[in-house]
């Protein structure tokens, strides 16, 4: 009887420790940087109505000469917004004529709300959630 079990075949409990320490290990460095595609995906929604709504105020400036009147409210129509973008954000021009746009996630939003995403003229440049604020504040590699 005890012949039998020697010849069978298996891992040893070492060596499923092994294996189960080294998934972990991956998962570790491959779930952070996931999660920063999937911030990074979600603003790119954002950044893209942001830019259609500059693009609006850009046109009505050229065309009347100001921007005087001319709410955000306008430029969502003019942008021409999807309905459920418009559903998970908020957005804000700040200045006359605008020199911040801002989207703020609503309680829609995926991620949460409270979320923001903005544009800087002077800088030209995005800032905010999925650009350079991360959920987990581990440092780039």
């Amino acid at each position: 009887m005890f012949k039998s079990l020697n010849n069978q075949k298996g891992f040893t409990l070492v060596e499923i420790l092994v294996v189960v320490i080294i998934v972990a290990i991956l998962a570790a460095i491959a779930v952070p940087t996931y999660m920063r595609y999937v911030e990074q995906a979600r603003s790119s929604e954002a950044q893209a109505a942001l830019s259609s709504i500059r693009t609006a105020f850009r046109i009505y400036r050229q065309t009347y000469g100001t921007t005087e009147g001319y709410q955000v409210e306008d430029a969502l129509k003019d942008a021409k917004l999807g309905n459920a973008t418009e559903k998970r954000w908020t957005f804000e021009a700040i200045g006359n004529p605008p020199n911040r746009y801002v989207a703020t996630s609503t309680a829609d939003f995926p991620a949460g709300e409270g979320k923001q995403v903005m544009y800087d003229e002077k800088e030209a440049k995005f800032h905010g959630y999925g650009i350079d604020e991360w959920t987990d504040e581990q440092e780039d590699f």
